[in-house]
């Protein structure tokens, strides 16, 4: 998943992964991400707005920094390559796994973290895409809950 948003970056000439390209990889790779949207046509929307910024239409914020200023950002040097606002998802989603008594995220662990960040470029999306990001935050998080249950 992480290539992918990686990828995804370097192809929309972007300096740093952000958390829309993280969503995307996300959507793309995990079908319990999948599964954590409200049907077909919301999902459907959303992947559009995610398309139309990966080819160059709608959404653009390249060139430009995310970051939603939610948490304090402590710049370390191996963190270059990483919008703040993504690396505070990924330290999210280990945080919310670690508190399961997991040692590695699930990609709903990423989701949750991703929607619950309202300033982030993924808020700013599913929001477009008619997603209520509250709602999806906390429906994600129960599913991984429920994920970690059944093993």
């Amino acid at each position: 998943m992480l290539t992918g948003a990686r990828r995804r970056a370097l192809r929309d000439g972007d300096r740093q992964i952000d958390t829309a390209h993280l969503l995307h990889s996300l959507i793309e790779t995990d079908p319990d991400v999948r599964e954590a949207f409200d049907g077909g046509p919301q999902l459907a929307r959303v992947l559009g707005y995610l398309v139309q910024r990966s080819i160059g239409y709608g959404l653009r914020w390249q060139g430009s920094v995310e970051d939603s200023g939610a948490v304090p950002v402590v710049r370390d040097p191996a963190a270059d390559g990483w919008s703040p606002s993504a690396l505070a998802a990924m330290d999210d989603a280990l945080y919310r796994a670690a508190s399961r008594g997991e040692d590695r995220a699930r990609g709903l662990d990423l989701l949750a973290a991703l929607a619950a960040d309202a300033e982030s470029r993924a808020v700013e999306v599913l929001t477009r895409g008619g997603v209520d990001a509250r709602w999806l935050a906390d429906r994600a998080t129960v599913l991984a809950a429920e994920g970690a249950r059944r093993g």
